[in-house]
């Protein structure tokens, strides 16, 4: 056991050796989480412990595989197999292959990725946007809804329509023998709540179950857990609540939070001890989580040194920002410290786009981790070919991207018609839609004629419009076409609608700057500013707050602290959550940690004022009052659920010191409760 126990505290210790029974392993940032998990799965080997009774559940292959190796190379002997250790949807992969039968379906299943059910969705000619209806049906299946069930619920046409394509689209799946995503979970845990003997029978081949990242599973993945675990309640979970990010994509805090109440006799183990970030750093994330109420509670105890303060700079706007940092960075890299050492985290990805700036003029190489860089994004290169469509109307490139989007009842064999014979005429195809149109409208419908002269007219427009003023020409090009209100309509409509926004303010700068520019100037200065032909492996990196989980950098930068943007404010933000992506944020610097503040940014498309973050005073970096604001989920008009008095809605808000009180309407029945204590529906 010598080798298991090398280096493990006594938290650690004590969680390898806890074997039987429910148990909560809360790791904190930098405490040695995956250590410990490989530990207890090497010490349930070596203790006889069959490999074929343990099963370890994650939530990425690359974490999966770290483990497996880790364990391995902590036990003494080989072992001729080992424990399967797995994300939740390879796991729900196996079962079905052993298991399919009873659906009366066979096991030759495929399974089709996002791009597949998109075109399964297109064939079924809807008029509503396909991510939408994508989204809506994942949902439908993580809250285990038949088509029935859907159609039943959906009170709005929209989602009536939505649930009748659901019908043909799980009929389309099972015809044609495919599984989705979704399927790996929802379809095992349908099998195993209709078979007794089966849910039986499996609960007992896996003896020993441990989760990684438990604050981050779902209710479906909670549900199939209790199935797993139903004879004999020996489920190990690891997480830390502090660090639960994802209640956006559904992740439901309350299965940790709730841990020890719905499973009996639960130990409850805390890893403290952080191997990672220097005190002081330590010392600024723990101030600003203690401001949460939903968390049980523990305190990140440092084993560095005291290192450098907080360094928390401000500036005027976000340009002063992005050339400061990157000045910064480029004294950083001079110095000799690695780029790969070094990150900028931001909240919202349209803060993106001025660093990016910043670090392209400084000659930083970086390279965006977890998404794509500002002028690569769908939405912005949607916006970019509409204005070099107005500059000029024979680009072919541009006119094919946006020609239906946003969507204008053009068909694919109508568009195919019109770039053919355009092509065979020798012509652009803005020349053929205005000068051929005797043979433009016997080659496509009366509707397409109608709707393609109307494009080229609206292109003419507003060739015109910028000729009389740039400044307002953005607000008529949105006007005519609305692409801002088509990605309205769309599941990651905020994150889109942000970036369009800075776009255009972005516009509105330059002009304001550059007013006797021509459109042409604009198009070439951002087309150097998206080329970045520097980029090397030696680069900085830069990435939203999300996907920087599990990352780890000497340098840190975050930026955006300003209120409305870090943290997030409005209808359905969650601020103990943005609290708890502060926490993350932080916990992610080693060495020396920048928060950086601006008087304005661009804001829905103008500059506005800004309020530094609650959080810089929260967590001790700056001087200033507490801002503790807990009525930002709720309004009047809300409906919300209350443990005992069931389903309600808000009739009134008020304050009570620190406290949001709800003067809530159950039925009849009027009560006032604490916020905190009832949740959003």
């Amino acid at each position: 056991m010598e080798k298991i126990y090398l280096n493990l505290n006594e938290a650690q210790k004590e969680a390898v050796q806890q074997v039987d029974g429910s148990i909560l392993i809360l790791a904190g940032a930098g405490s040695g989480k995956t250590k410990t998990i490989t530990s207890r799965v090497a010490y349930l080997i070596q203790n006889g412990i069959p490999p074929s009774s343990i099963l370890t559940l994650t939530f990425t292959n690359k974490a999966a595989s770290e483990m497996r190796s880790r364990a391995i190379s902590l036990l003494d002997e080989d072992i001729s197999y080992m424990p399967l250790m797995c994300t939740f949807h390879k796991f729900g992969l196996l079962f079905l292959k052993f298991n399919m039968q009873y659906l009366n379906r066979p096991n030759s299943f495929v399974i089709i990725d996002t791009d597949d059910k998109k075109r399964i969705i297109k064939s079924f000619n809807t008029d509503l946007p396909i991510p939408l209806i994508n989204s809506e049906i994942s949902r439908f299946k993580n809250n285990l809804l038949t088509p029935e069930d859907a159609q039943n619920s959906a009170q709005m046409p929209n989602f009536k329509h939505i649930a009748n394509i659901y019908k043909k689209y799980e009929e389309y799946l099972e015809q044609n023998n495919l599984v989705d995503f979704d399927d790996l979970l929802a379809l095992p845990f349908k099998i195993l709540d209709q078979n007794e003997e089966l849910c039986k029978e499996t609960s007992k081949r896996y003896q020993y179950i441990m989760v990684d990242e438990y604050q981050d599973t779902n209710d479906l993945q909670f549900k199939l857990l209790k199935k797993l675990s139903s004879q004999h309640n020996n489920l190990c979970v690891v997480g830390d609540d502090d660090q639960s990010i994802y209640g956006w994509r559904g992740a439901n805090i309350k299965n940790i939070l709730e841990f020890k109440d719905i499973f009996e006799n639960t130990k409850v183990i805390k890893l403290t001890h952080n191997y990672r970030s220097t005190n002081n750093i330590l010392k600024a994330a723990n101030e600003l989580i203690q401001n949460n109420r939903n968390r049980l509670g523990k305190k990140l105890i440092g084993t560095k040194e005291d290192g450098k303060e907080i360094d928390a700079i401000h500036h005027y706007d976000e340009m002063m920002e992005s050339r400061d940092i990157a000045s910064k960075i480029k004294k950083l890299i001079l110095d000799g410290v690695d780029p790969r050492d070094i990150a900028v985290l931001y909240r919202i990805n349209a803060l993106s786009r001025s660093i990016e700036e910043g670090l392209n003029r400084a000659g930083v190489p970086y390279k965006m981790v977890g998404g794509l860089k500002f002028y690569e994004r769908a939405e912005i290169k949607d916006l970019i070919s509409y204005l070099r469509l107005i500059a000029n109307p024979h680009d072919d490139f541009s006119l094919k991207r946006v020609i239906n989007k946003p969507k204008r009842g053009l068909g694919k064999a109508s568009v195919d018609k019109v770039l053919y014979s355009a092509f065979l005429n020798k012509t652009s195809v803005f020349t053929y839609i205005t000068s051929h149109q005797e043979e433009l409208e016997k080659e496509v419908s009366k509707k397409a004629f109608i709707t393609l002269q109307e494009f080229a007219k609206n292109i003419e427009d507003l060739q015109n419009s910028i000729k009389e003023s740039t400044y307002e020409f953005i607000d008529k090009l949105e006007d005519t076409f609305g692409i801002r209100k088509y990605y309205q309509t769309l599941p990651d409509s905020l994150d889109r609608i942000t970036n369009i926004d800075e776009f255009y303010g972005l516009f509105r700068d330059f002009v304001l700057q550059h007013p006797d520019s021509l459109l042409d100037e604009f198009l070439n200065d951002i087309a150097l500013q998206s080329d970045q032909d520097q980029i090397d492996e030696r680069s900085i990196s830069i990435m939203s707050i999300h996907a920087s989980k599990g990352l780890e950098f000497e340098y840190l930068f975050v930026i955006g602290l300003e209120e409305g943007f870090f943290p997030l404010l409005g209808d359905g933000t969650d601020l103990e959550e943005e609290r708890r992506l502060g926490y993350v944020a932080m916990t992610r610097a080693k060495k020396e940690l920048t928060l950086s503040s601006s008087d304005s940014r661009y804001y829905k498309g103008k500059r506005t004022g800004l309020s530094k973050s609650r959080f810089l005073s929260e967590c001790g970096a700056t001087k200033g009052s507490l801002k503790i604001d807990r009525t930002t989920a709720y309004k009047k008009g809300t409906l919300v659920k209350h443990k005992i008095f069931g389903i309600g809605r808000v009739t009134e808000v008020s304050k009570v010191k620190r406290e949001c009180k709800l003067t809530i309407n159950f039925g009849g029945t009027t009560r006032g409760i604490l916020a905190s204590f009832v949740e959003r529906i």
